[in-house]
């Protein structure tokens, strides 16, 4: 595998701290939890030690959601809870996955499912000269398979890490890995 880059999707303390407002099937003390997040930092600490670029992507809204076009259930559920408010502890990354600062790590903030639509995302993978994308994150079914999607529509390579994903339930993550594996590798972060 030649240079991939990672993106790293929701992984924010609304979505992935116990005390966070949007649930993803994970309780306060589910052991999937524990797993997930591990995942995740073994994921980040292995592409920092390989010196791989990580694009942190979090989903931010204003306070009052001016910038969230309620169009489908899972947006307006968002705006009803309270959540990822720009500014707010919800919306900033977990303590285990923060950014490091460091020319190979960026933060792109994105307000609708797929996290390519209305920002930057694929000039500044274009700009890395990224050709392969490590992607995980919450939740699989959603932010993931959409971003997935996108990219291969882009031309990209891409490796969907399924450990380090999660949904509301397991078998909602279980088939949207399914579905991805037309267009995508699914692996874990070990392999």
């Amino acid at each position: 595998m030649a240079r991939p880059t990672v993106i790293a999707l929701h992984y924010q303390n609304d979505v992935l701290h116990p005390d966070g407002l949007i649930r993803v099937g994970l309780a306060a003390h589910d052991p999937a939890r524990d797993a997930l997040l591990d995942a995740a930092i073994r994921l980040q600490q292995g592409a920092r030690a390989r010196g791989w670029p990580i694009i942190h992507v979090r989903v931010a809204y204003r306070p009052d959601y001016a910038d969230l076009v309620q169009n489908a259930p899972i947006l307006r559920a968002v705006a009803a809870s309270g959540a990822v408010q720009d500014g707010s502890w919800g919306a900033q990354f977990h303590e285990a996955l923060q950014p490091l600062p460091g020319p190979d790590e960026f933060i792109v903030t994105h307000t609708r499912i797929n996290a390519f639509y209305g920002t930057p995302l694929d000039t500044l993978l274009r700009q890395l000269d990224a050709r392969q994308l490590l992607i995980a994150g919450v939740a699989t079914h959603s932010v993931v398979e959409s971003t997935v999607r996108h990219a291969v529509d882009c031309g990209f390579e891409v490796t969907v890490l399924s450990d380090a994903c999660a949904a509301a339930h397991p078998a909602t993550h279980l088939a949207a890995l399914d579905s991805m594996r037309l267009i995508a590798t699914v692996t874990d972060v070990a392999s």
